[in-house]
């Protein structure tokens, strides 16, 4: 049997930063809202610190940290594999753990193939 595609990949440099903020503030996830004041940034915080709402989806994990988006936004962006990277800079609203290190998570998309869209992961709704 092949092996499932991942909706989901993290850039070393994301995976650098995660690394330093689990030491301070141990478990983490992600949540990637779907547009207004929060922009469609993924936020990083402490787990439990952010409650997905109804029918948003749980995309993947990254370092066994769950990466959670918008309902709305999954059914725009779900034909797209995501991968979680860092840039300098100050997000929107400042509430995710990296601002104080002067970075900002961002994502870059890519199109799945018809194979790989067929043989996908499958996602985790929240309820």
């Amino acid at each position: 049997m092949e092996a499932k595609i991942s909706r989901l990949s993290a850039t070393e440099q994301a995976l650098e930063v995660i690394r330093k903020l689990e030491e301070q503030y141990g478990p983490l996830m992600f949540y990637q809202a779907g547009g207004c004041c929060e922009g469609t940034q993924p936020q990083c915080f402490e787990k439990g610190g952010f409650f997905p709402r109804m029918n948003d989806a749980m995309i993947g994990t990254i370092n066994g940290y769950e990466f959670w988006i918008d309902r709305d936004l999954f059914e725009y962006w779900k034909y797209s594999h995501f991968t979680l990277d860092v840039t300098d800079g100050f997000g929107p609203g400042g509430f995710s753990l990296e601002t104080p290190l002067g970075k900002t998570f961002k994502v870059h998309y890519r199109l799945f193939t018809p194979d790989e869209y067929e043989n996908l992961e499958p996602i985790k709704r929240s309820e």
